[in-house]
């Protein structure tokens, strides 16, 4: 059986960021290095669905350059069955060391490809089998071949996409596609009271719009929206009447939060103070005590406030960026995935199950 076509591995790492785009399931492994060399050497080696060849992550490690430029047939079947061979003896020029085949085996191709659809795996051998086992799933394999215009590649990559992808995936990727597109020059954002309010439009002000229309119904029993602010702490909303009703005096300086939401829904109300994050400012510690500051003036203890830091998506390099800085004892909410939260919990608790 002839081997399929070869691309270079520079052009195969050009496209990956299309196939996989923000938002898509464990991006950052899916489109680095490490993938685009491990998607060409599974194409040099001819493991593709279908085609009954197989390969080992270690074979990934004895690529070198200068065998990635022998591309005729005979040169990459003698290629195939060299690698197969046990040999203790360094490979001059190796892509990786020896001992990255681990990493290159759970990082790269379990966890990403293989989790994104992109990489089968060869069913009936036993866990501690030396033998072959992962081939590129055939339709992924096609979008790597050599001669295709963008326009081609692209109408190529949205079929894999309906095909391939979860509707999770799928809706977490147009959800951060629409965040990072924006458009116009401003944007209604509709209040649990069914007041709308104009926003200009940007990728903070549409997680903004996320926050009051999605979050707030979705994790607060009766809410409302005190203050709603945009970048250089321009008011956007401000319930004055709500705000005096609970007793809560919020000064339109640099303290103040970028969404303030309550929960009326319980016997005390819950203040909730969220910041938006599309670059930098989560709720940190410094954060979070000032704005326990505010609260405890208008009378509300620490059990009846909330602190949320709200991101695009949790694959971003913002949320991987902050996320060491985030307070204990507050969450982060992202609109790419709106019905999940993660609680930074500052109290010993037990783990259960799923």
């Amino acid at each position: 059986m002839s081997l399929p076509p070869l691309t270079p591995w520079d052009e195969i790492h050009r496209r990956l960021p299309l196939i996989f785009p923000e938002g898509s399931p464990n991006r950052e492994h899916s489109i680095w290095e490490i993938a685009a060399k491990t998607i060409f050497v599974m194409l040099y080696a001819g493991a593709v669905e279908g085609a009954g060849r197989w390969v080992r992550p270690d074979q990934v490690t004895r690529m070198t350059d200068a065998q990635a430029l022998a591309t005729s047939q005979g040169q990459r079947e003698q290629w195939i069955k060299d690698s197969m061979k046990p040999n203790k003896a360094d490979v001059p020029g190796r892509w990786y060391a020896g001992n990255t085949r681990e990493s290159i085996r759970d990082d790269t191709i379990r966890y990403a490809l293989i989790e994104n659809g992109a990489v089968v795996e060869r069913e009936g051998l036993a866990t501690t089998s030396p033998a072959p086992r992962y081939a590129l799933q055939a339709d992924f394999a096609e979008l790597f071949a050599p001669v295709q215009t963008e326009a081609v590649l692209q109408a190529k990559v949205e079929a894999w996409h309906k095909k391939h992808l979860n509707a999770g995936a799928l809706a977490r990727i147009a959800i951060v596609r629409r965040g990072a597109a924006g458009g116009g020059d401003h944007q209604l954002v509709t209040f649990p009271n069914g007041e709308t309010r104009r926003m200009s439009t940007g990728p903070s002000s549409d997680i903004s719009k996320a926050v009051i229309e999605v979050f707030a119904p979705t994790f607060l029993d009766k809410p409302g929206v005190i203050t709603l602010s945009e970048s250089g702490n321009k008011v956007v909303a401000r319930d004055n009447e709500l705000a005096k009703a609970i007793g809560l005096t919020i000064p339109a300086d640099k303290s103040l939060p970028d969404i303030v939401l309550v929960d009326l829904g319980p016997a005390h109300p819950l203040l909730v103070f969220v910041e938006v994050v599309h670059t930098d400012g989560p709720v940190n510690d410094a954060r979070k005590v000032a704005l326990l500051k505010l609260a405890n003036k208008a009378g509300f203890a620490p059990e009846h406030v909330a602190f949320v830091t709200a991101f695009l998506d949790r694959g971003s390099a913002t949320f991987r960026k902050t996320v060491g800085t985030l307070a204990w004892g507050s969450y982060a909410w992202f609109a790419s995935e709106p019905e999940r939260l993660i609680q930074f919990n500052e109290k010993v608790t037990r783990i259960e199950g799923a």
